[in-house]
């Protein structure tokens, strides 16, 4: 597991995918709530994660668990795939692999958005 420190401004089923199929998102249309000890997350994914859902937990306790959906995301200079956690308290971060395996570490820093890349080349389980 690599640790990330990112600092740049800017129970479900792990690998769960929803019924639903959120289409893209435009440029400008997400929204985050940061300010004081709250911070987000960005994690940039490969295109096979596209409506996938990404868990993540603070490093002291893997039990609790939030997620989000990867989404198409269109931008005024590119298209990406990504899932935003649009509020996350101040600290250290699990971010979970897909077979729910310990995948990466990321820091967020309040006031702030963090931003992680899923590693290249990971291994994407289907899900079952």
């Amino acid at each position: 597991m690599t640790t990330h420190h990112a600092s740049t401004p800017i129970g479900h089923t792990p690998g769960h995918t929803h019924g639903e199929t959120y289409g893209p998102s435009h440029d400008g249309s997400v929204l985050v709530d940061i300010g004081g000890d709250i911070g987000a997350l960005i994690i940039l994914t490969p295109p096979d994660l596209n409506g996938t859902e990404i868990e993540l937990s603070p490093v002291d306790n893997g039990e609790i668990r939030t997620h989000v959906a990867v989404r198409e995301r269109h931008g005024p200079e590119a298209t990406l795939h990504a899932a935003v956690f649009p509020s996350l308290t101040a600290g250290t971060y699990t971010v979970w692999d897909r077979a729910s395996r310990p995948l990466a570490r990321v820091t967020v820093t309040g006031g702030q958005v963090a931003q992680f890349t899923w590693p290249t080349g990971h291994p994407v389980p289907c899900p079952a």
